[in-house]
């Protein structure tokens, strides 16, 4: 399904988008016109620990789209910092996501690849007196730190000398000290107003096996420390972020000051000898909002949750809000890509709309999704004045805005599947649709009247026998009696059964995340987010393959499963309604 767009692929002024006026669209616009940039880099760097949700879509598209626009390139970098949650299912994944979307990256990369590199730094570090090794526990640490209104307070060990921390942090090195006993800490200000300045924590004691490293390592860097080196040693020049880490910003800053990969070879000795360039610049953090929507959680705690509890199937659950379940919903790279443009980059929070999506999805669909007919609440309907075993085919067009889609053939018989909804033995106010007695149109077919009515022992409607006018199919003089309504069918001796899945918001209220009244967002979960029905398909829809969307006319968009459709077993999901008819439970 993906469109695999490059982000740095050349745009001809016919088809040039519109130019985007962002804040941080303008702010790389005044670099390259100062000479602060000749070129931009960008990176994407997600952590393996778990699948990318929608959110991590607009850091994506913004970090590749910023990319491609100002002729530069995006690396995507794990950050593989914390080997106790990451997984290489979460790796490839991720890549699968990003590529999916429609972008390729410049240079895969792993904070891993620069172990030593970040090691020798904080050695610097110490011998620049600017880092400590601490002995606090964890909780002593928070005591130590203050708060918002106090100061906080020098670790008793803060004053041990040059000498002392690089024995230390050597023998931590080395594996001599088990977990939790010790840190190696920056010395900047335990009275900053700013408390990410306390004295932060750059390095941990963790004895767990790496993924690319094995147990090479006993130790490993922290985020903020990691990340920060990490931009600035693979060239980086605008580093985007959410806007969490604004008040990080002082501290990505000062590890990149004072460690200074420009100007000191030996630290980045490292890189060449594993190959990789020699690229250090001094990186420019900018933070935008991040992404929220209503009926959703995105934390990763709790959409792990979700998926270990058993409360969805699996990350790639159509009902999640991760790009896997998106694309597994019928999402396309096209409809996300539009959604992230029309929510925009700011500074300012906000709250989006869950139909704003669902309207990108729409958009991109009725211009891109061929048309079916489809019957997923079957009630059948024989036209008795058809001979038995009456079979013809009918054309019809792919699309009806767009003749390039063609036509195909779809067979019509005696006895029709029409949608159960579709008639009513008493019909409300304004009905337009089948009823005894009634005509309607039949799609393509012609018109239709019900003459009887078959129910069964409880009273159910089970058939409806009726008669078709020869003289009213498409073109013929009789089409053109005034019909109140059409509706689409399927024939039945020609129908292929089909496993059809309704999905709708996995949450049945706007904020999930709200505990203000007791409950948790487990609590939340809509119980109609998932219907399993048995419908029948014409023959044309039956041979979709994986992942290939059509308009079921007249009831949505559907998208054949990316795992379990198959032509002898369809098996579809539904992506969106035609139009937004969601209310809340």
């Amino acid at each position: 399904m993906s469109e695999n767009l490059h982000p740095t692929a050349d745009a001809t002024p016919e088809n040039a988008p519109a130019e985007k006026r962002d804040f941080i669209r303008q702010i790389v616009r005044e670099d390259l016109a100062s000479g602060k940039h000749t070129a931009i880099k960008t990176r994407f760097p997600p952590e393996p620990n778990g699948y990318l949700h929608i959110g991590h879509a607009k850091s994506i598209c913004l970090n590749f789209g910023i990319a491609g626009e100002f002729s530069g390139v995006c690396n995507l970098r794990f950050d593989d910092t914390n080997p106790a949650r990451e997984d290489p299912e979460y790796v490839a994944a991720i890549q699968d996501d990003v590529r999916w979307l429609g972008f390729e990256w410049n240079e895969l990369r792993h904070a891993s690849d620069y172990f030593e590199a970040y090691y020798l730094a904080a050695e610097k570090l110490i011998r620049d007196g600017k880092a400590f090794v601490c002995d606090l526990s964890a909780e002593e640490v928070r005591a130590y730190r203050g708060n918002l209104t106090e100061p906080g307070r020098n670790s008793p060990y803060r004053e041990r000398s040059v000498e002392e921390n690089l024995d230390l942090f050597r023998r931590m090195r080395a594996g001599e000290f088990p977990d939790g006993t010790r840190t190696l800490r920056a010395k900047i200000d335990m009275a900053s107003g700013n408390i990410n300045l306390r004295d932060p924590a750059i390095y941990r004691i963790k004895h767990v096996e790496h993924q690319n490293t094995g147990n090479a390592w006993p130790i490993y860097p922290m985020y903020d420390f990691a990340h920060a080196l990490g931009d600035a040693l693979e060239g980086i020049t605008h580093s985007l972020c959410t806007l969490e880490f604004e008040d990080h910003r002082p501290l990505y800053d000062w590890c990149v000051d004072n460690v200074d990969f420009a100007h000191d070879d030996a630290l980045t000795q490292p890189l060449v000898d594993k190959g990789l360039p020699r690229e250090a610049a001094k990186p420019r953090q900018i933070e935008f909002s991040r992404l929220n929507i209503n009926y959703t959680v995105m934390s990763k705690r709790k959409l792990m949750a979700l998926v270990t509890e058993n409360l969805v199937d699996g990350w790639d659950d159509p009902r999640m809000p991760t790009l896997q379940g998106l694309r597994r919903r019928g999402y396309t790279p096209a409809a996300m890509r539009l959604f992230a443009e029309r929510v925009g980059i700011s500074k300012q929070n906000s709250l989006i709309d869950f139909s704003v999506l669902e309207g990108a999805l729409r958009e991109v669909l009725d211009s891109a999704a061929p048309r079916r007919m489809a019957v997923i609440d079957p009630l059948k309907l024989v036209l008795t004045n058809l001979p038995e075993g009456h079979a013809e085919t009918l054309t019809f067009s792919n699309h009806p805005k767009d003749e390039s889609f063609g036509t195909r053939e779809m067979p019509f018989g005696r006895e029709l599947w029409i949608e159960r909804e579709d008639f009513a033995e008493v019909p409300p106010k304004g009905w337009k649709r089948l009823v005894p007695g009634g005509e309607i149109r039949l799609r393509g077919a012609g018109i239709a009247r019900v003459d009887e009515v078959i129910k069964d022992a409880d009273g159910n409607v089970v058939e409806l026998r009726g008669w078709l006018d020869p003289e009213s199919r498409p073109g013929m003089e009789g089409a053109n009696r005034k019909v109140k309504g059409t509706i689409h069918w399927v024939s039945a001796q020609h129908a292929v059964e089909a496993e059809i899945r309704l999905y709708d918001r996995l949450f049945s209220v706007q904020n999930p995340d709200d505990e203000s009244e007791g409950k948790t967002y487990r609590d939340y979960l809509n119980p109609e987010s998932r219907k399993v029905v048995t419908g029948y398909l014409e023959p044309a829809a039956a041979s979709a393959t994986p992942e290939q969307s059509f308009q079921f006319e007249r009831t949505g968009y559907f998208v054949a499963d990316r795992h379990d459709h198959t032509a002898a077993k369809p098996v579809f999901n539904r992506s969106v309604t035609l139009r937004d008819t969601w209310t809340a439970g």
